[in-house]
């Protein structure tokens, strides 16, 4: 039966989700809930490369149909009534299968905690099947990067796997060993820069606000400086949701936490800004966050900066709107 994850990335939103391990390895991260109570298992191989095939078919189904219709391939809405009525299969569920280029996102957690060869073998059908295919990407750990070895790495890039997905979330070790994140920041680096060796973009996580009250400009301060080491083609904000049921969320509860106030969140979010020296793409692409921060570093570092300071400057001159405005949907349209 074809399996389905629950969670990827949003990048990876059009993307052929492919579901190669089962939930998370570590599961103990203060701030997520996603996989709590969840047991962590490989998925044999077999059934990934039967999940590859059957989407295979529904790939070429699909452009049949839509060759047949005079639509040289394309896919439309004339399609998708056409393929249900001829195979009982809704692509309308499948909006990878409308793009025009082909990306995968192999879940859940930790793709690489699987035995490399079986991970490259899964790779190399999913490669041959889909000739199409532009990208592949994966979630991965740090740790799980420290403990494949370079040849591992390489084999698993050469095979093609082009970028990892890396919750980073701070550089403060306080930080880190508040939230139980399992790594420390000179670890953090390390795994990156063995995944950047064997030839991997890099797309690392950032939470805001995650140090709260007490750890604000430490967690921004070292976050940036761990940043500027890895130097990763993608940073990705979000900013700290805290979840009932959670660690952290517990912490609160006990008077051990203090979460930031919008405004703060956006101040730390200008302090880390501030100290970047990174070549990087900034990207704001999650709910969370109160501004759509988006752009070039460095080339548009102080424009952005400069787009945030207009936000607060607005906030300052007329702080009884406050707590009505700082919501991320209302502060978007700043």
């Amino acid at each position: 039966m074809i399996e389905v994850p629950y969670y990827r990335p949003p990048s990876e939103a059009y993307s052929l989700l492919i579901r190669a391990t089962r939930n998370c390895p570590w599961n103990k991260c203060g701030f997520c809930n996603m996989y709590r109570g969840k047991a962590f298992s490989l998925r044999p191989v077999e059934e990934v490369l039967e999940d590859i095939n059957h989407y295979r078919v529904i790939w070429e189904a699909t452009r049949h149909v839509s060759n047949k219709l005079g639509l040289d391939g394309v896919v439309f809405p004339q399609v998708q009534l056409n393929m249900l009525q001829a195979t009982g299969v809704d692509i309308g569920k499948m909006p990878w299968i409308w793009q025009q280029e082909l990306n995968v996102f192999l879940a859940d957690s930790d793709s690489l905690t699987m035995p490399a060869q079986s991970l490259a073998t899964i790779l190399r059908h999913l490669r041959s099947t889909f000739p199409e295919i532009k990208r592949v990407t994966s979630y991965a750990r740090a740790r799980t990067l420290l403990r494949r070895s370079a040849e591992d790495l390489a084999m698993l890039r050469s095979a093609g796997l082009d970028r990892l997905h890396i919750g980073l979330e701070s550089g403060d070790h306080q930080v880190l060993e508040l939230i139980q994140k399992g790594a420390s920041p000179a670890q953090m680096i390390e795994g990156c820069q063995r995944a950047r060796r064997a030839g991997f973009e890099i797309s690392l996580y950032v939470i805001l606000g995650l140090g709260g009250k007490e750890l604000t400009h430490t967690h921004s301060l070292h976050t940036a400086k761990v940043l500027n080491e890895i130097n990763p083609d993608f940073i990705r904000l979000r900013t700290l949701t805290l979840i009932r049921g959670t660690p952290l969320a517990q912490k609160h509860r006990n008077g051990e936490y203090t979460p930031l106030s919008p405004v703060e969140v956006l101040l730390e979010e200008r302090n880390l800004l501030t100290n970047l020296q990174v070549d990087s793409q900034l990207v704001s692409d999650h709910v969370s966050n109160y501004l759509s921060l988006n752009g070039k570093l460095p080339d548009d570092q102080q424009d952005i900066i400069a787009k945030l300071d207009a936000v607060l400057d607005t906030l300052q001159q007329t702080p009884g709107m406050a707590a009505q405005l700082l919501t991320p949907e209302s502060l978007r349209q700043l």
